[in-house]
């Protein structure tokens, strides 16, 4: 397979790493296990993966696979640890935010009010997300 020249930021090609090869041989052997490839098509491109030294030699040997193939990474263990990262993180926030919400219910309830003092701050907490734009996404 003749490779193109795939520029990097100083116009040379960009080699690929182990991590870059061990994914693509990752998803030839999905693309096998669903029947897209024979087995032998299937370890003449692993081979491939295995003698590439560019990042457009890899891409090549997966640029007739459906989206090349990389919905199959959403099954290595990596991927799998960083949504559970993500959902920890997301559910630490939303405790800490209840955990203060109740925190100053609770002091409001305590001083005996008659207007819901803290609830200012509730519209700071439940629109601020909202009112601070694109700007601030990660």
């Amino acid at each position: 397979m003749a490779s193109q020249q795939t520029p990097g930021s100083d116009g040379q090609r960009i080699r690929a790493s182990d991590a870059e090869r061990e994914q693509v041989a990752h998803i030839l052997r999905t693309a096998m296990g669903e029947g897209r490839l024979t087995l032998d098509e299937g370890e003449q491109r692993l081979i491939a993966v295995y003698r590439a030294v560019y990042r457009d030699d890899l891409a090549q040997l997966t640029a007739d696979l459906p989206e090349n193939g990389r919905y199959a990474l959403a099954d290595l263990p990596e991927a799998k640890l960083a949504v559970v990262r993500h959902r920890r993180r997301k559910a630490a926030v939303v405790g800490a935010v209840m955990l203060a919400a109740t925190a100053l219910v609770g002091v409001w309830v305590l001083s005996g009010a008659h207007v819901l003092w803290p609830g200012f701050l509730f519209f700071f907490v439940v629109l601020g997300p909202f009112a601070r734009g694109r700007h601030h996404h990660r």
